[in-house]
């Protein structure tokens, strides 16, 4: 029987069917707390657009420049690899990787930097990219982190923003939806490592793994 990757990953299980070689560990505490996957949020095809929307804004306001576009890993991979090729401008990228929800579906509020940039910053007109803002917390230290290397500006982009959850007043340039105060997954957007593959962007809510 043959089974699409959203069975897969909204089942958790399915016989005959494998999931990535991870520890066994971590494959059963995934497991043990899957998220059902509910309504769809944003399609691709709406995403597609923001997108578009998004890199015109960015190729209007860097007429001149060479942004750097600063990706944060790992949600932001496919925002970042699908905007850039819609800037009509020269540009860089780079990455960043932090931590603040490790397993959970709330931000922890401690953010670590795990992986710095590589290119330096200084003088150079840098835009942090990144899939969501929750409670605000990770970009406003991502900010005074960045800004301490003194770039020649420093803006910031997200593909989706919860309002709601808001901790910290952050000016935001470029921002794609609003969402209302549910977790999400797809896009690049995880659970646990899980569902960055979906196409689109669904609401999600926890359950066991029996549920």
């Amino acid at each position: 029987m043959m089974l699409t990757c959203a069975q897969v990953l909204s089942e958790g299980k399915a016989v005959g069917v494998r999931l990535w070689p991870v520890r066994e560990e971590k494959r059963k505490a995934v497991l043990a707390t899957m998220l059902k996957v509910k309504e769809v949020l944003f399609s691709s095809e709406e995403i597609e657009e923001k997108v578009r929307e998004l890199a015109e804004r960015i190729t209007e306001d860097y007429q001149g420049e060479e942004p750097l576009l600063v990706g944060i890993l790992r949600g932001a991979v496919v925002v970042l690899a699908d905007l850039m090729r819609c800037v009509e401008l020269p540009c860089e990228i780079d990455f960043m990787e932090v931590s603040s929800y490790g397993a959970s579906t709330s931000t922890s509020g401690v953010v670590r930097i795990l992986k710095d940039l590589r290119e330096n910053v200084t003088g150079r007109h840098v835009l942090i990219v990144d899939d969501i803002i929750d409670s605000g917390l990770t970009l406003s230290y991502l900010r005074r982190f960045l800004l301490a290397r003194k770039p020649a500006s420093l803006e910031m982009l997200a593909l989706l923003s919860k309002p709601s959850r808001r901790q910290v007043d952050l000016n935001v340039k470029y921002v794609g939806f609003e969402v209302p105060d549910v977790f999400v997954v797809g896009y690049g957007i995880d659970y646990a490592g899980a569902y960055r593959n979906l196409k689109d962007i669904h609401a999600v809510e926890p359950r066991t793994a029996e549920g």
